[in-house]
């Protein structure tokens, strides 16, 4: 092989690794969300213990802490601001539907970070967009629609209000990201959000936070080292490969998350699922194939 496969390949490698270790993350907040801890301790430990690989990473580059001089501050809490408030309500979403799905409602994300750049950056609403939105939103009704007006369903229809909820307020943090990254590092990036979303968790402690058993405490310390190992492997795969040729690995990503309901939480997959899973995920790689017509610049949280 060549350098460009090697790297390629290496990519790749990395992308998949991220959507295991992304999904063990979500596996230990569902898991942690049945033990009954309150969403904002939830969120401090994820974040908290994100930090331990993201500044391990940077010390390696020797990128710490000189990467952290920032000239954007307000733009980095803009960002994390509402990257906070995107993990809040995913973090929320995860622990009211099965993991498939809140993951599958995440990829809402890119296709809305498209309409976002036309509404806030005055980008051209293409055809490409266009397609992309009415297949998610397609995929989006056929997963709500046959729990509407269910009684029994009432917590699964909040929890696909606060999937999409997070989605739309990841998109706003990465059309931000989009702004500031012309002068900032992504290490600074990364590290103002995760430190952002700690603060933010450990400002819940005076609504209530509870003592935790041993298994508990080390699935929410898990849930910090997965996240941040999760967003290293995926900076690096972007950094050796296309966002063209990651995209169809976002399909492969989904496969840990299926798996963990059938396996562990003992979740069957529902048939709006299946239906929305094609539509939601052509309307992502339609989003990410006009990144790659150079028509938008999508970049990851």
């Amino acid at each position: 092989m060549n350098d460009v496969a090697d790297r390629t390949l290496a990519g790749i490698l990395l992308r998949l690794l991220s959507g295991i270790l992304f999904t063990g993350m979500m596996v230990c907040v569902k898991a942690a969300s049945t033990a009954a801890v309150p969403l904002g301790q939830t969120v401090f430990f994820r974040s908290a213990f994100a930090l331990l690989p993201i500044v391990a990473f940077m010390v390696w580059r020797r990128e710490f802490p000189r990467a952290l001089a920032t000239r954007r501050p307000l733009g980095h809490l803009l960002r994390s601001g509402l990257g906070a408030a995107a993990m809040f309500a995913s973090f929320a979403a995860v622990a009211r539907l099965p993991v498939a799905e809140a993951t599958l409602l995440a990829q809402l994300a890119p296709v809305a970070m498209a309409v976002g750049g036309v509404l806030l950056l005055g980008e051209r609403f293409s055809r490409h967009r266009a397609a992309a939105l009415a297949l998610v939103l397609g995929g989006v009704a056929a997963l709500v629609v046959p729990d509407l007006g269910h009684a029994r369903a009432d917590g699964r229809v909040l929890g696909y209000g606060l999937g999409i909820l997070a989605a739309l307020l990841t998109a706003g943090a990465l059309v931000t990201v989009r702004r500031i990254s012309r002068t900032e590092t992504p290490a600074s990036i990364a590290f103002y959000f995760v430190l952002v979303t700690t603060l933010a968790g450990l400002a819940t402690l005076p609504l209530g936070w509870v003592a935790v058993s041993g298994p508990t405490l080390g699935l929410l310390i898990l849930s910090g080292l997965f996240g941040g190992a999760a967003h290293i492997c995926m900076t690096l795969a972007l950094r050796f490969a296309e966002v063209s040729r990651l995209a169809p690995f976002e399909y492969v990503a989904l496969i840990w998350p299926v798996l963990a309901d059938l396996l562990i939480f003992g979740l069957p997959l529902s048939g709006g699922f299946l239906v929305a899973l094609p539509l939601v995920l052509g309307g992502a790689g339609l989003a990410a194939l006009e990144g790659r017509r150079g028509l938008t610049r999508p970049l990851r949280q």
